[in-house]
C-alpha cells in the first residue's frame, strides 16, 4: 500500500517548543492522518500534555520511534534538533523540525545531509509562507505588480519569553529560549529565521551580506543573550532590507507580538500585517485586553503541506535547505554584531 492510499502515522518529538501544542492539533485536523503520541525526555511534561491534548505519551524517543510512524515533528530546544532529526531519518521517518533548523552550521549541514542520506524529506517549520497575507504579496510579485522590489523594512517582534515557571507546575518552565547553549542566542536566533525565509521566497534570491546590531537593554541584565536586534541584508538581485527582531512587546500587550513588512518596489508600496485580523477580548479574569486571532491559520496550512509532499512522493516546499540559509543569516547577524562589520555570505 502506497503512502498516498494509506493512513499516515505521525508522531511529536518534545514538547520543549510551544508551537507543539497547536501542531498536534493540526495532525488531528487532516482526513487520514493519525496522531500517534508524543514523546518527551521531560516526563512529567509529556505526560501532562498528553492528559490535556487526549495523546499516548512514550517513555523515549526510541519507544516512539519503535512504532515505524511515517513521519515526526521536532519541536525539541534548538541544540537538540540534530540527535532527533537523525534519529528520526534514521528510523525511515520524514521529519518536520522547528526552526532554527540548529544552533551552528555545521549541525544544520548534518541535518539536511543526514536525510538526504537515509531519503527521507526534510522541512523546516516556516509556517509564514502559508499565511494568506504572504500568499498574497509572493502572487503580486509574480504577477509583476509591483515590479522591481528596491527594499523591504520589516518586524517580527515578540515578548521577552517568560523567566517564571507557572503556578505549581514547575515542568512546563520553557525558558531555554534564553539560555545560549539550548537556544543558539537569544531574539536574533529566534526571530529573524522567519523574515529572512519570507523574503527569500519573494525575491527568490539569495542573501549576500549581512550587518546587525544587537543590545540587552530591554531584558536589564536578567538574561545571557541579546534582547533586541535590528539586521541589514543585501540579496544577490540588489534589493536591500532590514529586520527589527527584538523582543520589545511589553508583557502586558494584547498578544505575543506580530509579523509585518513594507515592501518599497517600481510600482508601488506593499504592506502586510500576518496577525492584523483579531479582535479584542475583555474580560473579568484577565487584567489586560487580549486578541483573539481569526484569520488563517498558517501552521495548519505548513503541516497539511508536510503531509502532502509525503503523500505525493516529492520535496515539500520549504526544505531543508531553506532552513540551512536562514540558519547561515543568523550566525553571520551574530558574527556581524561582535566585529560591528558586515558579513559577507
Amino acid at each position: 500500500m502506497t503512502t498516498s492510499s494509506r493512513t499516515l502515522r505521525i508522531g511529536i518529538l518534545s514538547f520543549a517548543h510551544l508551537h507543539a501544542e497547536a501542531y498536534l492539533s493540526n495532525l488531528r485536523n487532516i482526513s487520514g492522518v493519525e496522531m500517534i503520541g508524543l514523546a518527551d525526555p521531560n516526563l512529567e511534561r509529556g505526560r501532562y500534555f498528553a492528559e490535556q491534548l487526549k495523546a499516548r505519551a512514550f517513555d523515549s524517543y526510541e519507544a516512539l520511534l519503535h512504532e515505524k510512524p511515517d513521519a515526526v515533528i521536532v519541536c525539541s530546544e534548538n541544540a537538540n534538533h540534530r540527535p532527533l532529526v537523525e534519529m528520526a531519518a534514521a528510523a525511515g521517518a520524514h521529519v518536520l523540525c522547528e526552526k532554527p533548523l540548529a544552533t551552528t552550521l555545521e549541525d544544520a549541514r548534518a541535518i539536511v545531509d543526514g536525510c538526504k542520506q537515509h531519503h527521507v524529506n526534510l522541512m523546516t517549520a516556516f509556517p509564514m509562507r502559508f499565511g494568506a497575507s504572504a500568499i498574497e504579496i509572493k502572487r503580486l510579485i509574480e504577477a509583476g505588480k509591483l515590479g522591481t522590489i528596491y527594499g523591504c523594512n520589516s518586524t517580527n517582534q515578540g515578548s521577552l519569553p517568560e523567566l517564571h515557571q507557572a503556578e505549581n507546575l514547575p515542568f512546563l518552565k520553557r525558558n531555554w529560549f534564553v539560555n545560549k547553549q539550548l537556544a543558539g542566542g537569544g531574539a536574533v536566533a529566534d526571530h529573524a529565521v522567519h523574515l529572512t525565509d519570507l523574503l527569500r521566497w519573494f525575491l527568490d534570491s539569495e542573501v549576500t551580506e549581512v550587518y546587525a546590531t544587537t543590545n540587552q537593554i530591554i531584558a536589564n541584565g536578567k538574561v545571557d543573550v541579546e534582547t533586541g536586534g535590528v539586521i541589514m541584508l543585501t540579496f544577490a538581485n540588489g534589493t536591500f532590507a532590514s529586520i527589527d527582531c527584538s523582543w520589545s512587546k511589553p508583557g502586558y500587550y494584547p498578544t505575543w507580538g506580530g509579523l509585518k513588512l513594507e515592501l518599497v518596489a517600481e510600482k508601488g508600496l506593499a504592506t502586510m500585517d500576518a496577525f492584523k485580523q483579531v479582535m479584542t477580548v475583555y474580560s473579568d479574569r484577565v487584567r489586560r485586553p487580549q486578541w483573539a486571532y481569526w484569520g488563517s491559520d498558517a501552521n495548519q496550512g505548513m503541516i497539511e503541506e508536510f503531509v502532502a509532499a509525503i503523500r505525493e512522493d516529492r520535496a515539500p516546499a520549504i526544505t531543508g535547505e531553506d532552513g540551512l540559509k536562514a540558519v547561515e543569516v543568523v550566525i553571520a547577524a551574530y558574527q556581524s554584531a561582535e566585529t560591528g562589520q558586515p558579513v559577507k555570505l
